[in-house]
């Protein structure tokens, strides 16, 4: 699709509708290509440089594996390796890296960061995450869902607990895009962003979704389909832990929760800790599908990144 070649991926407010549609069927095509086997170069003499403030285990690994088996090269840069931010302007650094990689993934704290490196790199950049959006993520969950429903368009879904973090942002926005039934359930001092929440909402009148904020984790019912959480307690976050775990007590996810939605699929975007928004026995039961997404990021960041160079 033409209209994405070149581009930025900062948040999914950037691509439409059907440009989410045309990413998402490049997702399901190389995650086929690698069940069967089969071996591309696509991404053959082209470079990626990696960016992380941040620890990663996903984001990393999906990365680096997307792009190298492809034969590209991608270099990992370290908040520790680099001077972004520090001796130099991340404006510098953008337009060094610029010159250098053929695409720039971000992974760190402030969107600002990413925002500047796309403006001044001249090349594509991805957001891995910042503590306002997390897009590839969303992506994975969007492939997840669809291989477990067959469909996004009608889908009741439901994040609960952190209504305001990254992950629940991104997905409420990428589930009003593709015409998904979505409820952020969490404290009222969590809601999500009122700003996004508007922006979801025009999004899901047009695509023919919904989005509804509650704050009563019984209102789960029967015909959830998807069942989503998160950490309470963020990277960065670390001392206002208990600040942040008590209010959201009452929205772990439980065996008895998951039972008001015996056909829904439990998701959760990893690192879990387990007796906090989930109880092992959900994460490790039958409902659970959080290992199909985390290996959907490797298979959704490849097909940005293809997409973005022109390549898909």
């Amino acid at each position: 699709m033409n209209s994405i070649v070149g581009r930025s991926l900062l948040t999914l407010t950037d691509f439409s509708t059907e440009e989410l549609r045309f990413i998402l069927d490049v997702s399901h095509q190389v995650k086929r290509e690698r069940r069967a086997g089969e071996h591309h170069s696509r991404f053959a003499g082209k470079s990626l440089a990696m960016i992380f403030e941040k620890r990663s285990t996903r984001t990393r690994a999906a990365f680096e594996t997307a792009f190298g088996e492809e034969g590209g090269h991608p270099v990992f840069l370290s908040s520790q390796d680099i001077q972004l931010g520090a001796k130099e302007t991340i404006e510098d650094t953008a337009r060094v890296l610029g010159r250098m990689f053929d695409i720039i993934e971000f992974r760190g704290f402030e969107q600002r960061a990413v925002e500047v490196l796309a403006s001044f790199s001249g090349v594509p950049v991805i957001n891995g995450l910042t503590d306002m959006f997390h897009p590839t993520q969303a992506l994975a969950d969007l492939m997840t869902i669809e291989e477990h429903m067959g469909t996004l368009a009608g889908v009741q879904s439901v994040y609960i607990g952190d209504g305001h973090n990254n992950v629940s942002i991104s997905l409420m926005l990428g589930a009003a895009r593709m015409g998904m039934n979505h409820c952020v359930i969490c404290p009222a001092e969590r809601t999500p962003n009122p700003k996004y929440v508007t922006r979801a909402q025009e999004y899901a009148e047009q695509s023919g979704g919904s989005i509804t904020i509650d704050h009563d984790p019984r209102s789960i019912n029967r015909n959830t389909n998807v069942v989503y959480t998160d950490v309470w307690v963020s990277m960065g976050e670390e001392d206002r832990a208990e600040e942040r775990i008590a209010p959201l007590r009452p929205y772990q996810v439980t065996g008895e929760l998951m039972s008001r939605a015996p056909q829904a699929v439990f998701l959760h975007c990893l690192p879990a800790v387990r007796g906090n928004e989930m109880t092992t026995e959900v994460i490790d039961g039958p409902q659970s599908r959080v290992f199909d997404q985390a290996e959907n990021r490797k298979h959704t960041i490849k097909a940005v990144m293809l997409a973005t160079l022109g390549l898909a």
